[in-house]
C-alpha cells in the first residue's frame, strides 16, 4: 500500500488533533481522528464507555477501529492509547509515516489539567507520570520520526513536519 498518509502519535494533550487538522490544511490532505471514530462506534464518549464497560473493552474497540482505517492522502491523529495495539500500529505503519509528537511530561500535565474528565485511558491507581513512563517507549518504538515538541509553537512544528517530505 502507498504510504500517502501521515499518522500522529503521542500522549494525550500532545497536540495530535490540533496539529493534525492544521497539517491537513497546509498539505491539502484529509483528516481523521481515531478517537472520534471510536466514539462513533461506541455511541458515547470515551469516558462514558470506559466507565461502563471497562478499560479492556475500550482498548479492544480502539484496536479494532484503528485496524479498520482505510484512507489515502490523510493526516490521522490517533488516540494516545492506540500504541498498545501492535496490530493497529502495524496497520498504520503499512500505509503511513508515523510521527511521534514528543512533549515533555510537565508540559503534558500543564495542558491536560484534570485527566479524569478527558477520557484518558489509564489503569485505576495509575498516575499521569506512570502512564507517561509506560507509553513513551511504545511511541518511540513505533515512530518513523520523533518530533521534539518541548516549548515549540504549533507553526514551528507544522513547518518541521512539512519539511520532512512525508507527503
Amino acid at each position: 500500500m502507498d504510504k500517502s498518509n501521515i499518522v500522529l502519535i503521542g500522549m494525550p494533550a500532545s497536540g495530535k488533533s490540533t496539529v493534525g487538522v492544521q497539517l491537513a490544511k497546509w498539505l491539502s490532505m484529509g483528516f481523521l481522528d481515531t478517537d472520534l471514530l471510536v466514539q462513533a462506534r461506541a455511541g458515547e464518549s470515551m469516558q462514558a464507555f470506559q466507565n461502563r464497560d471497562g478499560l479492556e473493552a475500550y482498548q479492544a474497540l480502539e484496536c479494532d477501529t484503528v485496524k479498520s482505517v482505510v484512507c489515502e492522502n490523510c493526516v490521522i491523529a490517533t488516540g494516545g492509547s492506540a500504541v498498545y495495539c501492535v496490530g493497529a500500529m502495524e496497520h498504520l505503519k503499512s500505509m503511513a509515516k508515523i510521527i511521534f509528537l514528543d512533549v515533555p511530561l510537565l508540559e503534558i500535565k500543564r495542558r491536560i489539567g484534570d485527566y479524569s474528565e478527558r477520557g484518558v485511558i489509564i489503569k485505576p491507581g495509575m498516575t499521569l507520570d506512570d502512564l507517561y513512563e509506560e507509553r513513551r517507549p511504545l511511541y518511540l518504538r513505533h515512530a518513523d520520526t520523533i518530533l521534539d515538541c518541548a516549548g515549540r509553537s504549533q507553526s514551528d512544528l507544522l513547518a518541521e513536519i512539512r519539511a520532512l517530505d512525508c507527503h
